[in-house]
């Protein structure tokens, strides 16, 4: 409902070190509900994040996103991210080589998934009718 913004992402260990967003960030998926069912996915570093308006991002409807499970998915290395849904590459981020600033991505990161209220992408106004929300997750795989 309005104001949920469930996300599986990733932050850079270094974070408390560096601090966001030269830590880098991959939003492996993010929904906002007020685009029911259209799917985010994005990276930020330094150079290239939404402060900045220069993120590198793109967006799709996946029908049945909110009440289907589907499998998100990034193949992610030293020379690129790429970002799945069911198998179907939607999206590619490669490492230019122009440095940290613009790929941070060759650092570790840890993973995040949660289910945001409100904020900057759903917006502040939250319907409180929604509650109580969940986001569920079948499985976490993660491979080396």
């Amino acid at each position: 409902g309005q104001g949920t913004w469930p996300a599986i992402w990733m932050l850079g260990d270094n974070i408390q070190k560096v601090g966001w967003p030269a830590c880098g960030e991959i939003d492996i998926m993010e929904e906002v509900w007020k685009e029911p069912n259209v799917i985010n996915w994005s990276t930020h570093s330094k150079k290239l994040n939404w402060p900045l308006g220069s993120q590198q991002t793109f967006k799709e409807k996946i029908e049945g996103a909110t009440d289907q499970f589907h499998v998100y998915r990034i193949d992610w290395t030293k020379a690129g991210i790429e970002f799945f849904v069911d198998d179907r590459l939607k999206f590619t981020v490669l490492n230019d080589g122009r440095g940290e600033d613009y790929y941070p991505f060759i650092a570790p990161q840890f993973l995040i998934l949660n289910l945001a209220i409100g904020g900057n992408m759903p917006g502040f106004v939250v319907d409180d009718a929604i509650f109580p929300a969940r986001m569920e997750v079948d499985y976490v795989r993660v491979y080396q």
